[in-house]
């Protein structure tokens, strides 16, 4: 088993790598990155030497492109949800570009970080009054308050690679369950159920043996097609239905 987890973990390097593509604009360095967004369109940084570090940005893509939707993010809640966010990735925010610094020796963290920062904030604030009433994760919070689950929100462990990874959820082991590592994931599809699944297969080596990953699928509008499901299943993590949440409830709150 653990050859074949350091197999995908291997692959998924190669992959970083191959897809990873530069580009000199003047001063700045543009990293197309092989993640992609919600148009289908891959995900670029660009990058600056100052003095002796580097600076890594988003150039304002990120926010600029949810406010271009109609996602505006001036009340008081979307403001604290969002720095909550970005704080967890070490990330900053300068005149709406999403901004982080980097050394020589902490290069590849920072920029894994700045990344992962990008997605998370698109997945959190992709909305509009048209489209959704409430935030997903608000959703799933409210429902495991309601049931007084013990949980630690908004986890960041660092994995075997050295990268770090945020995690919305972790309930402590109890008598009858190990610990369990809880993820929301609001637009089910292959991108951000492959980015859940090497998340967790990048920490699980560090974590309690009998540690357990969920994942609740927002499914309340589309269900999710059984490849995204799939794919969960054969990464180890069990994907939980949004509208069936009250069949896994004993699991989560035990």
């Amino acid at each position: 088993m653990i050859h074949e987890i350091q197999d995908l973990l291997d692959q998924y390097l190669r992959w970083l790598k191959d897809k990873t593509v530069l580009r000199q604009i003047k001063d700045w360095v543009e990293i197309t990155t092989p993640y992609i967004d919600r148009h289908n369109d891959y995900l670029q940084i660009y990058v600056k030497k100052d003095s002796s570090e580097f600076v890594l940005t988003d150039d304002g893509y990120t926010i600029g492109d949810l406010r271009q939707s109609g996602c505006e993010l001036e009340s008081k809640k979307r403001k604290e949800l969002l720095m909550l966010t970005l704080n967890g990735f070490g990330v900053n925010v300068e005149n709406d570009a999403l901004v982080i610094h980097a050394s020589v020796d902490n290069f590849s963290l920072r920029k894994h970080n700045l990344v992962q920062a990008m997605l998370a904030v698109n997945d959190l604030f992709y909305l509009s009054v048209p489209m959704v009433t409430s935030l997903f994760l608000e959703d799933v919070t409210s429902w495991l308050n309601v049931y007084d689950v013990r949980y630690t929100p908004r986890v960041k462990f660092t994995g075997k690679t050295g990268y770090d990874h945020m995690f919305d959820f972790v309930i402590p082991a109890s008598r009858r369950y190990p610990e369990r590592i809880l993820q929301t994931i609001n637009r089910p599809n292959r991108n951000t159920a492959e980015r859940f699944a090497f998340s967790w297969i990048d920490t699980k080596d560090v974590r309690p043996a009998n540690s357990l990953a969920y994942a609740f699928l927002n499914d309340s509008d589309h269900t999710p097609i059984s490849t995204v499901v799939d794919a969960l299943k054969n990464y180890g993590v069990k994907p939980l239905l949004w509208t069936k949440r009250e069949e896994f409830k004993e699991e989560l709150v035990a």
